[in-house]
């Protein structure tokens, strides 16, 4: 692996160039993110920083036509986590409502899955809208469903991280160096194995770049 290559593959998909004529949702709303953020005066770490996020991500609903409860049928509940509630769509696919509450921001979160649908392509995320749930944002994306068929064995999992330059750092933790990229939290409800194929589900990547 070329290392510099991937590094600029990463720089370009995070930063909107995709290297097609046409970028990804995902990367449009991230772009729009960081020109508001560009003018604003705040810092990331600022605890109003996400709140302005928020409103500008109405805004852009608002003017593009984002909103998207309508979409799912909430009957159809799979499982909730701290971060996350999953419906199923069809048997191919499930929708998944975020609030990027593992994120300091929401720029984070899409750069979260922008990294994932980079290294775990079979488990990519499109974005389909956002939505409103008891006064709360929630990004609304769509992912392949992924049905185990064998229990995950973590030592695999340690093992293939390692074998693409990732070191465990603790618990199911993991950090590459040479591309600054940390993801967390693959344990075997987050990785699902599938015919001896490892899954990984639900990624939390982040990018220290």
């Amino acid at each position: 692996m070329d290392i510099k290559i991937v590094k600029d593959e990463l720089q370009n998909i995070i930063q909107g160039k995709s290297g097609t004529s046409k970028r990804t949702l995902i990367q449009t709303v991230a772009s729009y993110l960081g020109a508001s953020q560009t003018a604003s005066s705040m810092v990331k770490n600022n605890k109003h920083y996400k709140q302005e996020e928020t409103k500008n991500i109405i805004e852009f609903c608002n003017e593009s036509n984002l909103w998207a409860n309508n979409k799912v049928n909430f009957d159809l509940f799979i499982s909730e986590g701290a971060e996350q509630k999953v419906y199923i769509k069809n048997e191919k696919t499930v929708y998944k409502l975020n609030d990027s509450i593992y994120y300091s921001s929401w720029q984070d979160y899409f750069t979260n899955l922008l990294l994932n649908n980079y290294f775990f392509p079979e488990t990519s995320y499109t974005l389909v809208g956002f939505c409103f749930v008891d006064e709360v944002l929630f990004a609304l994306v769509e992912q392949p469903f992924v049905k185990a068929n064998q229990p995950t064995n973590l030592h695999q999992v340690k093992e293939f991280m390692m074998a693409n330059g990732f070191e465990n750092t603790r618990n199911h933790d993991y950090y590459n160096s040479e591309l600054g990229i940390i993801l967390e939290d693959l344990h075997d409800e987050n990785v699902l194995t599938q015919d001896g194929i490892l899954y990984f589900i639900d990624t939390v990547f982040y990018s220290k770049q």
